[in-house]
């Protein structure tokens, strides 16, 4: 974790997927609405190798993807052992390029990058990306006899240090852009820590997401946050180490500040707190600017009330909506992201 937090101020950002079609106005929108951290994003709706798993699936051994179901599943092999072997030959010589995503599977990294490149656009010092979570994937491939994998020591290590080596080659990508790179892990799944999973036991949970947090941090200077949209044991998350933790805060506030120890402790040795806090998946339409800034006021100040200061609070924060926007019809995405331009807006005038 950095000895110093960025100057976030209330700054926004996405989380990643979204339920438009066209790429490149799709771009141009992120640029206008969230221009202090532009993330790119994923077209869940365009295409199923858009879906957060298949989309990080490239280069890992012995998968195999079910287009009809968007769903990924260990292929049927007798060449197990072989080909774990080759990918470790090539994770523990640093191929990195082989673990590349290609423009077919992100679209939206392209062309948010070639922006920037092209200099059309004016943006602030960070740039995001993101991948889905080491627990999150795991969970959802299926080997040949319709169990998940996350079971399964040998692949779920392998698969957790192939998503680490694709989010270097991405965090890189990233960086190329003459921006601070900041990666945010996808982790939904974790809000069933505890009932779904009650077979997975929490120091494994923490052992995963260190095998990518830890490999990203040796290699790249770059920010990592975990983002889960659901209630989950906050103290694991916590442990696990990330830069930035992001949280749906407008339904699931009072949860997360049950943990006002760790929260403390956490933005005191330089964390930073993401405010999942435009709703996503319970929005109705008629949330206004007002409702939702009294929302995210009454969180920061029972921190202040922990004895944080405000300002640091402030300067160690960051907001975005609760969840991916993929689920949410155009026209209701397109309010959200606009609810949340303003609502940076409106903690300027506050701050």
């Amino acid at each position: 974790m950095p000895e110093k937090a960025p100057d976030f101020r209330l700054m926004a950002t996405g989380i990643g997927s979204v339920p438009f079609q066209d790429v490149e106005t799709t771009c141009r929108e992120i640029f206008a609405t969230v221009p202090f951290m532009p993330f790119w994003p994923q077209f869940v709706k365009r295409s199923h190798l858009e879906d957060m798993s298949i989309q990080y699936s490239e280069g890992l051994p012995l998968l195999a993807v079910n287009a009809e179901e968007r769903s990924l599943v260990i292929s049927l092999s007798d060449q197990r052992e072989a080909e774990l072997v080759k990918f470790y030959e090539h994770f523990f010589a640093h191929d990195v390029d082989r673990f590349a995503i290609s423009r077919e599977y992100a679209p939206g990294l392209y062309s948010l990058l070639e922006f920037i490149k092209q200099g059309e656009t004016d943006c602030g010092p960070y740039i995001k990306g993101q991948t889905v979570g080491p627990i999150t994937f795991t969970a959802g491939v299926k080997d040949p006899n319709g169990k998940s994998i996350l079971h399964d020591p040998e692949l779920s290590e392998a698969m957790a240090r192939g998503l680490a080596i694709k989010a270097l080659w991405q965090v890189r990508e990233l960086a190329r852009s003459g921006k601070k790179p900041v990666i945010f892990l996808d982790e939904p799944c974790l809000s069933g820590f505890g009932s779904a999973f009650s077979s997975i036991q929490r120091h494994e949970v923490v052992e995963m997401l260190r095998i990518v947090i830890d490999y990203l941090r040796e290699n790249a200077d770059v920010l990592i946050g975990i983002h889960c949209c659901g209630n989950t044991d906050w103290s694991m998350i916590f442990e696990a180490g990330p830069d930035i933790l992001n949280f749906d805060a407008f339904d699931h506030m009072d949860h997360f500040l049950l943990y006002d120890d760790e929260i403390v402790r956490f933005i005191g040795e330089g964390g930073a707190i993401a405010w999942g806090i435009v709703p996503t998946a319970n929005f109705s339409g008629d949330e206004s600017v007002d409702k939702i800034f009294a929302r995210l006021e009454e969180g920061l100040k029972r921190i202040q009330g922990w004895g944080v200061d405000l300002d640091l609070l402030a300067r160690r924060s960051l907001l975005t909506p609760a969840c991916g926007m993929g689920t949410m019809t155009p026209d209701a995405a397109g309010m959200a992201m606009d609810l949340l331009s303003r609502l940076v807006r409106k903690c300027r005038e506050w701050d």
